[in-house]
């Protein structure tokens, strides 16, 4: 087993150096997926994530990352590192097949846990489909489904590490798509008002709230512009005022003292 701590000591410079041989790399690699599934905390979310995020950005797995999206759409365990393999360059459709399948679904929602740390099931598979809603050979419209499917999904539990607000960028990523039409922009929003309308008196269930407060930070984004990077300068939505109609429609149904 490598030591991923003296590997980040040392600016996370490659065991063997530059030169190390693609044999080399399949094995460092493959350890580093088996290390983010490990169920410490201390080790999933330790050195190894920091030295797998730090080699995938610059470009040292780059002949490995096949192999690491097959085995994070196996598990998807982590979604974020499968993330991290499509923005740098990989992709399979059966990537987002397994995707569209695993998101809406996954019932573990907690953001985190005392005895497994940070699960963020929410909020990583935000992550990918944000970068999956940029991706030229996905359709926005299947991500912007996907994540109403995932707002809509029956559970007991409100989200409350941020997942809604990590929902709602990725949606605003979706959104910043420039060949959307207006109608594109804003269809997947029936979904949500199919589910509003059947809504009774009584306390809120979980999903609403959760589909409340993801929409309501999209419509701030929609307000503000959305940034694709931390360093960036937020961009205006290429439909920026219908969605902002449309999302103002969709939430007044559920509050009944706005205008």
């Amino acid at each position: 087993m490598s030591s991923w701590r003296e590997i980040a000591d040392a600016d996370f410079a490659v065991p063997g150096g530059p030169d190390l041989d693609g044999p080399g790399l399949d094995g460092l690699a493959a350890e580093l997926a088996e290390a983010l599934a490990d169920p410490d905390p201390g080790v999933r979310d330790g050195p190894a994530y920091a030295v797998l995020a730090t080699w995938l950005r610059r470009g040292v797995l780059d002949d490995q990352l096949t192999s690491l999206g097959e085995t994070m759409m196996a598990r998807f365990a982590d979604p974020r590192v499968l993330a991290w393999v499509v923005e740098r360059g990989g992709f399979d459709d059966r990537w987002v097949q397994a995707f569209e399948h695993w998101y809406p679904a996954e019932t573990q929602v907690r953001g985190y846990d005392e005895e497994l740390g940070w699960l963020h099931a929410v909020a990583h598979g935000a992550d990918l489909l944000g970068v999956l809603g940029r991706h030229p050979q996905v359709e926005p419209e299947q991500m912007l489904i996907l994540a109403a499917r995932r707002m809509l999904a029956d559970t007991e539990y409100v989200w409350r590490d941020q997942e809604d607000d990590r929902l709602g960028y990725a949606i605003g990523l979706t959104l910043g798509r420039p060949d959307l039409t207006v109608a594109q922009s804003t269809s997947w929003l029936d979904l949500i008002d199919e589910r509003f309308a059947t809504g009774e008196p009584g306390p809120v269930p979980a999903y609403a709230s959760n589909s409340m407060r993801t929409l309501r930070m999209l419509y701030l984004l929609a307000d503000r512009g959305v940034r694709a990077a931390p360093e960036g300068a937020a961009e205006p939505l290429p439909h920026r005022d219908e969605v902002k109609q449309r999302l103002a429609r969709t939430l007044s149904t559920v509050a009944w003292f706005a205008g």
